[in-house]
């Protein structure tokens, strides 16, 4: 990481952190501690958190006694209704430790598409962080539907960004930043800066990761990368395991420089 981009870093006073349902649940349930400690440490220099997690449906999935993520869209709003509740405990349970008490935000894509519910968003986000709360934000599964989906919650990280005027995005997953092609095929190399404007037309997408269950991917974190960027928010793309590297400046993962303000 330049110099330049490490005092970026170290300089926000407010960032939204997004991690991926493969992060956090499953076999990687125990990296929830890890992340909170990075968290913590973030909000204890004064910075203003913001966490998207994924995850209700994969944490869910047990619980209804099901063996893979469900394809119809009723049972993912009974997975996401059953794994919202046990991930938000989860959460507090480890942010207890630090005194730190997380608040709970439900979005959907109509929320930030239309004017009043936006601004009914924007104003309890805020309030949340003067309060010193770190929101955990997540799709609202249980309501939402294949029409209005975001999607991906990579998408819905850059969006919050953008609503909550975020200095940083910082997109997490089980890879440790963007690569030329998939890391495990051979010639693979790692992209540590990626220009304002520059698409990485040249890079060679995967697919959404062994886990099989998130929606995300390389190519989804390019597309918020790029859109946070794009709104003059610089991003950084790296693995779950770095995040607290990452957040006090260090050289991991791959960074996307901010657009010029106009």
């Amino acid at each position: 990481m330049s110099p330049a981009a490490r005092r970026i870093v170290t300089q926000a006073r407010r960032v939204v952190v997004k991690v991926g349902s493969s992060s956090i649940s499953g076999a990687n349930t125990g990296q929830i501690g890890p992340l909170v400690d990075a968290l913590a440490a973030a909000h204890s220099r004064g910075v203003e958190v913001v966490l998207v997690s994924s995850g209700a449906i994969a944490t869910g999935i047990p619980y209804l006694n099901l063996d893979a993520r469900p394809t119809d869209l009723a049972t993912q709003q009974a997975a996401a209704a059953v794994g919202q509740n046990l991930l938000i405990f989860r959460y507090q349970e480890s942010l207890d430790r630090y005194g730190i008490v997380a608040g709970q935000v439900l979005l959907t894509a109509g929320d930030l598409e239309h004017a009043t519910p936006r601004s009914n968003a924007q104003r309890a986000m805020e309030r949340l962080l003067s309060l010193r709360i770190l929101p955990i934000v997540n799709e609202n599964d249980t309501v939402a539907t294949q029409e209005i989906r975001f999607g991906d919650n990579d998408r819905l990280a850059a969006l919050v960004c953008e609503l909550v005027h975020a200095d940083l995005l910082v997109l997490l997953s089980d890879v440790d930043a963007i690569y030329t092609k998939p890391p495990h095929e051979p010639g693979a190399q790692r992209i540590a800066y990626v220009p304002a404007g520059d698409e990485l037309a040249h890079v060679e997408l995967g697919d959404i990761g062994a886990a099989g269950v998130g929606t995300g991917g390389a190519g989804t974190k390019i597309g918020a990368a790029r859109f946070a960027a794009a709104q003059g928010v610089p991003a950084i793309v790296t693995s779950t395991s770095a995040v607290d590297a990452a957040l006090r400046g260090d050289d991991v993962g791959t960074w996307f420089e901010a657009s010029p303000a106009d």
